[in-house]
């Protein structure tokens, strides 16, 4: 059975990061499928409401989240290295811009560390801070989706 999701937010003036790590007791390919079939997200992932595009190098994905059920999120998709790490961005630096890079390391005996950071960053942070949800608690919930669906 996997460990409980720590999940923890830093913040200074223009930048502000929440992580999140489980270990899970499935091999990095079956939680890889998992992140990358968008289809299946949607039967997992309980913090999405909708999802739907490429989870590919290059490619772009759009999603609604449960915390922001008025706005489509258009996550562009990048560095990958199938079954260890992606990254999904929005927005442009200086401004606003947040990064979600996902992580997963082979620990060896058919278990996978997963590791989610997600970074935002600009100018614009200290006026729109206050409008942003406690991610915290929604990484905590995804990665123990995540851990479950794996397990499962």
């Amino acid at each position: 059975m996997s460990t409980t999701p720590l999940a923890e937010t830093t913040r200074t003036t223009f930048r502000m990061s929440t992580s999140v790590t489980v270990d899970i007791d499935a091999s990095a390919a079956t939680v890889w499928a998992l992140l990358t079939d968008p289809a299946r997200q949607r039967e997992w992932n309980s913090t999405l409401t909708s999802i739907q595009g490429e989870i590919r190098e290059g490619g772009t994905v759009e999603l609604v989240a449960v915390a922001s059920p008025g706005r489509t999120f258009k996550l562009k998709v990048g560095d990958i290295v199938p079954n260890s790490q992606m990254v999904w961005s929005d927005g442009f630096a200086p401004m606003f811009r947040g990064v979600r890079t996902f992580r997963l390391t082979d620990l060896g005996g058919g278990r996978t560390r997963f590791a989610m950071d997600e970074a935002f960053a600009g100018l614009m942070l200290p006026m729109i801070a206050g409008s942003l949800p406690e991610f915290a608690p929604i990484f905590a919930t995804y990665a123990a989706d995540l851990a479950r669906a794996a397990e499962g």
